[in-house]
């Protein structure tokens, strides 16, 4: 992208940009909830719809000068329903955490009922983290899993829970969680107690729409949740999606405006429609497959080494490993350790962990970047090869060794700028 005027009028911005580019350009991305976007995308977000007010919906706006952001974000929908066979879409949240929010305040009364899962067995923040200001409103109540080992969720137990508790909401999803959910017994419990069922999808909406994971929608889902980016490979940003029914898609409608935000971001609406528009080619297809192969692969090796991974393996994009037990070292070191040889993840607790959230026993990793840069199964197993070398020796020379490996690793999967 041409920075040119940012480098005559901002040096100080231009310089931590520039580094930026040559962070994601030299080094390895593993979190699993980051991606690239394609040129087309970054010039969507820096385009002159970024100076347009449009508060309100497409026909319905409180500013006049509307004949193009109308067009962009109907198309926008348009594309999010057909990726994921919704009869409704809200493209506007600006975020995955204001697509949950306002999916709470429109299904929910102060007080009510949200059953979720567990926070330490893979659940996110905004399925009522303590730390929230959603608890202060709404009593969330968990499920998790049966067999940490295995990933298997004890769906008895939520029975027993919805049963008791009356949630008006069961919410699936996850944020480092790496099997595939039971979606037609979250319906079903959803149905036997009289419950909206709800899927936050963020983590697994392009493996999603590229028809590598189910679509919850297909089992009888009510509302998904997602963000645009991780898999999905678009800008930052939120969305919430409805099966079939209006009622719920007008009260979700109301929620995010005027209930949430005022002027939805324009510029980054017609990012997501480009993007959403990349997902519908036959090429996000493979995509997709291909970011489950390889962290399949990236699995395997784990496994011959004899490392603990959580749920013992994974059947998506991401991996969340107990490097304590595995390599006698904490989630944080690992984190600084893996930094230091170009590779980025992310410290991550675990469940029944017995140390603090910033210094865990744990790290998350994925695969959709590495996808993305057109890493293969056999390139995904060099790169766990390169960690466990670091994670086992630790010593400055072979930090300084594999860093030598990953720059070339990078040189020759470049990132692309239009995807294929």
């Amino acid at each position: 992208m041409d920075l040119s005027f940012i480098k005559e009028t901002d040096s100080e911005i231009y310089d931590a940009l520039v580094g930026e580019d040559t962070r994601e350009r030299d080094g390895l991305e593993l979190i699993p909830s980051e991606n690239y976007v394609s040129e087309a995308v970054h010039e969507a977000l820096a385009s002159s719809l970024t100076n347009k007010y449009a508060e309100g919906y497409p026909g319905k706006r409180y500013y006049g000068g509307q004949e193009f952001t109308d067009a962009v974000e109907v198309l926008a929908i348009s594309r999010a329903k057909k990726l994921f066979g919704a009869g409704y879409a809200n493209v506007q949240p600006l975020s995955g955490a204001n697509a949950n929010i306002a999916m709470y305040f429109a299904l929910l009364e102060p007080g009510d009922t949200v059953l979720g899962m567990e926070l330490s067995h893979g659940g996110h923040l905004t399925h009522g983290h303590p730390v929230t200001y959603l608890t202060k409103i709404f009593n969330f109540v968990r499920y998790g899993m049966k067999d940490i080992e295995t990933g298997e969720i004890d769906y008895d137990e939520m029975l027993r829970v919805a049963k008791q508790e009356k949630p008006k909401i069961i919410l699936a999803g996850f944020s480092a969680y790496p099997r595939e959910l039971d979606y037609a017994k979250f319906v079903g419990i959803a149905r036997e107690v009289g419950a909206v069922a709800v899927m936050d999808i963020a983590h697994i909406a392009g493996l999603i729409a590229g028809g590598a994971a189910k679509n919850p929608f297909d089992y009888g889902f009510d509302v998904m949740t997602t963000t645009t980016h991780k898999t999905l490979r678009g800008p930052r940003g939120g969305m919430i999606l409805t099966r079939d029914n209006e009622d719920i898609a007008k009260k979700l409608n109301k929620s995010v405006f005027p209930g949430l935000q005022g002027g939805p971001h324009m510029h980054n609406i017609a990012a997501k429609a480009v993007a959403f528009n990349e997902a519908l080619q036959p090429s996000f297809k493979k995509y997709a497959s291909q970011v489950v192969k390889n962290a399949k692969a990236m699995a395997g090796v784990f496994a011959t080494h004899g490392a603990r991974m959580i749920t013992g393996g994974t059947d998506n994009h991401l991996i969340l490993l107990d490097v304590q037990t595995s390599f006698g070292i904490s989630g944080d070191e690992a984190q600084a350790l893996l930094d230091r040889a170009g590779i980025t993840l992310n410290k991550n607790t675990i469940p029944n962990d017995t140390r603090k959230p910033m210094d865990p026993s744990g790290i998350r990793f994925g695969t959709p970047a590495l996808t993305t840069r057109g890493f293969s199964e056999d390139d995904c197993i060099d790169v766990v090869n390169l960690m466990i070398d670091v994670l086992t020796k630790r010593t400055d020379a072979v930090i300084e060794q594999t860093h030598t490996k990953i720059l070339n690793l990078a040189s020759t999967h470049t990132i692309p700028s239009a995807f294929a």
